[in-house]
């Protein structure tokens, strides 16, 4: 009998979760439109405004504050526009300034023009260099619009944590509009719009266990707003035309109330099982580099390379191995390519990179099986190398 597939690549996309299957499977029933105002319309307007609360409390925002998209890319390039009102002001924004490790949907820039992008580097410990970005905000020119910065609280193939707090001050003080891409931080670390001093959130999600599909723009307010991306019925208050997507709309919040369930001691937990996964691996393979290692990371991810073992050939080793894990980010359509993240904190990226991100239901089991699959592949090389 096949052995069971050992699923490690969380950061990718998360199984659905039960509570998110079970809620989508009863929301088949809804039959209404959400925007018609008989009793069907009002039924799925209920569903959809109860799951608005549930993601809000995720990110300790006003339910009102969320709107629901098609994903976080969606998100991304709504709020990254050089069109804002402030109420039903006009509001310019000239500039955006990104972190060198950024995900493509924010490094792309939305619609902003390419001439009209700034990149903030990081240091060799991935994290953003406040410095820098100080700096470049003391010299943007008001005159011709405000500067608007967008920063991921975690990156998605480290985990590294980024000082989104600090960043937010120096971007007040500039008088700028600050977006924090919260993708891979949601349900992994407390997050709370207004601590964060965020005017912007973006969450996705698949990323905590909701259906694909489905994502949220959040705001710190509801004045200052960005101009629709999406134009047509004027639903989500005129932000985001289009019918909603009821049934993941349901399901993303279910996952998000799920995920503030034993939010800590589950966290920890993973954690646990992450420093189980390095421990064993640098017994395995002692030459193996642990990126982040030393500063704040989200619980659940480990981003390594093994020298001499190439992105793409230690995934395909894994996978034969019967457990999936990724090179990184799974935004390129499969493409396995130099990481930009190790490029911007100066590592050289033909080293090429691996990474394991763990879940709520992975066990010692499955590290130690993971650990036992590194230890094959390394002894492979070795007596490959031997032969040659």
């Amino acid at each position: 009998m096949a052995a069971t597939r050992l699923y490690l690549d969380w950061n990718a996309t998360a199984p659905l979760h039960q509570a998110a299957r079970g809620a989508m499977l009863r929301a088949m029933d809804i039959q209404g439109n959400p925007n018609s105002v008989h009793g069907e319309g009002r039924a799925a307007r209920a569903a959809v405004e109860a799951a608005r609360r549930q993601v809000a409390s995720l990110t300790g925002a006003a339910p009102a504050h969320v709107v629901f998209t098609s994903g976080a890319t969606e998100a991304a390039n709504m709020v990254l526009t050089p069109e804002f009102r402030m109420g039903r002001t006009p509001l310019a924004v000239s500039h955006l300034y990104v972190s060198a490790v950024e995900h493509p949907a924010v490094r792309e820039g939305g619609r902003f023009p390419k001439e009209r992008i700034g990149e903030i580097p990081v240091t060799s410990g991935g994290m953003i260099d406040l410095t820098a970005l100080e700096a470049v905000l003391s010299a943007h020119d008001k005159a011709s619009g405000l500067p608007m910065v967008a920063i991921m609280l975690a990156n998605n193939e480290t985990g590294i944590l980024q000082p989104v707090d600090e960043a937010a001050k120096l971007v007040q003080a500039a008088g700028g509009i600050f977006v924090v891409d919260a993708v891979q931080a949601a349900g992994r670390v407390a997050i709370d719009v207004e601590a964060i001093g965020a005017d912007f959130l973006i969450v996705s999600s698949h990323k905590i266990g909701g259906p694909k599909g489905a994502g949220a723009l959040i705001s710190r307010g509801e004045v200052l707003m960005p101009k629709p991306l999406i134009h047509g019925g004027g639903q989500e208050k005129g932000h985001r035309s289009g019918t909603e997507n009821v049934l993941a709309i349901i399901g993303f919040g279910a996952a998000a109330e799920a995920a503030l369930v034993d939010f800590d001691g589950r966290n920890a937990r993973i954690g646990a099982l992450r420093d189980r996964l390095e421990e064993g691996m640098r017994l395995a393979a002692p030459d193996i580099i642990i990126h982040g290692k030393g500063g704040a990371r989200v619980p659940n991810t480990s981003f390594f390379t093994l020298p001499g073992l190439k992105s793409e050939t230690g995934q395909i080793a894994f996978d034969l191995e019967g457990v999936a894990i990724s090179a990184g980010s799974a935004c390129s359509s499969g493409k396995v390519g130099e990481s930009h993240v190790l490029v911007a904190m100066g590592c050289d990226p033909k080293l090429g990179a691996l990474r394991i991100s763990l879940g709520p239901t992975t066990t010692e089991a499955d590290v130690d099986r993971a650990i036992a699959a590194l230890a094959r592949i390394v002894g492979r090389r070795k007596l490959a190398g031997a032969a040659a």
